[in-house]
């Protein structure tokens, strides 16, 4: 199994996926039921001195895998964005779009011998 990192990190990185998506609907991410149970789910997780919790690792890796889904549907959605078809293009464009350039034709309207 691959190291998973404190779980302070993925916590971080959960937040921040919240706060992309909330920054659409202009409410603070500290106001979203989403917040307030990761927070509390972290906080009743997490290892004392006292206690080995084994449902803290279950947690940790449950949130490794779904901070994974949320960044990875964030990226898929901008991709999508800007790489979807947006209709007929020009030929123009679409050397563009692969990066390469037309050339230029001497004397303006075509090849004329």
């Amino acid at each position: 199994m691959a190291a998973l990192g404190p779980p302070a990190r993925t916590l971080r990185g959960l937040l921040r996926e919240l706060r992309y998506m909330s920054a659409g609907t202009g409410r603070p991410y500290r106001d979203t039921a989403a917040y307030r149970y990761l927070v509390q789910a972290f906080r009743a997780h997490r290892v004392t001195s006292e206690k080995l919790c084994r449902a803290q690792h279950e947690l940790h890796f449950q949130a490794a895998t779904y901070l994974c889904l949320l960044r990875s549907v964030r990226e898929h959605v901008a991709l999508h964005q800007e790489f979807h078809g947006r209709g007929e293009r020009s030929v123009e464009e679409a050397a563009g779009l692969v990066g390469l350039k037309l050339p230029h034709q001497p004397g303006g309207k075509g090849w004329e011998p």
